[in-house]
């Protein structure tokens, strides 16, 4: 069975030099982009739910390495989450109200862990959900963007494994998020776009429940602290 890397590993792996890095970009200058970041939580704020279908381009910097997947991500308030994978291998993830479900199913393993791992401002869900505190966790700075959407540049002011650095794509007719890019200690990058996304739109309760299907492996790592991957990723 694939054992995905703990993120215990990852930061031993990290080493010195990653935090080195971390801090030198946590103290990079930013122009200042309240404005934009002020409209983007009022929308968000005002928000109870959302879905939208996803494309997902993971970059794995040291090999060149890069993958696309294609899936539906479902959100209702506080953080209520269904991001289902389904090319190019099935993947499920399930953000409850007391726990989070990553099913593999051509693994036939279901990995249970504890809610609390999404409930920082700075996980990656937070962030492409609208729901972290921009302006309380990050340094921010607008840029220009040939697209036509509003780019915000981010620092995490105390990063994480996950992410070390951010851009977000804003609609500045909606004010909602478009597009994300997620670069963790790595220098990997998790690139999110958000495609036919509707909000306040009908969300079923049964979307955020899950049970193991019969004849499934399930591995419960509520005790252990910490994923055995990057989830979301």
């Amino acid at each position: 069975m694939k054992r995905p890397l703990s993120l215990s590993a990852l930061s031993r792996l990290c080493g010195l030099d990653a935090l080195c890095l971390a801090a030198l970009l946590a103290a990079a200058p930013a122009q200042a982009a309240g404005e934009l970041t002020n409209r983007l939580q009022q929308r968000y704020d005002a928000t109870t739910t959302l879905k939208a279908d996803f494309t997902q381009v993971l970059l794995h910097r040291e090999s060149g390495a890069k993958e696309t997947r294609q899936g539906t991500l479902q959100f209702r308030k506080p953080l209520l989450v269904r991001w289902e994978t389904k090319a190019p291998h099935a993947e499920l993830l399930v953000v409850t109200a007391s726990e989070i479900w990553n099913f593999l199913p051509d693994e036939e393993v279901a990995y249970k862990y504890p809610v609390e791992l999404v409930q920082d401002s700075r996980s990656i869900i937070k962030v492409i959900t609208g729901q972290a505190r921009l302006e309380q966790d990050f340094d921010v700075a607008e840029e220009a963007d040939d697209s036509g959407m509003a780019r915000l540049h981010m620092y995490p002011k105390e990063p994480t494994p996950q992410l070390t650095e951010a851009f977000l794509w804003v609609d500045p007719a909606t004010n909602l998020i478009r597009r994300a890019k997620i670069i963790d200690f790595y220098g990997n990058e998790n690139d999110i776009t958000l495609n036919s996304l509707a909000t306040d739109a009908g969300v079923q309760d049964s979307a955020f429940r899950f049970a193991p299907p019969k004849g499934v492996d399930v591995e419960d790592r509520t005790k252990q602290g910490s994923p055995e991957k990057q989830l979301f990723n």
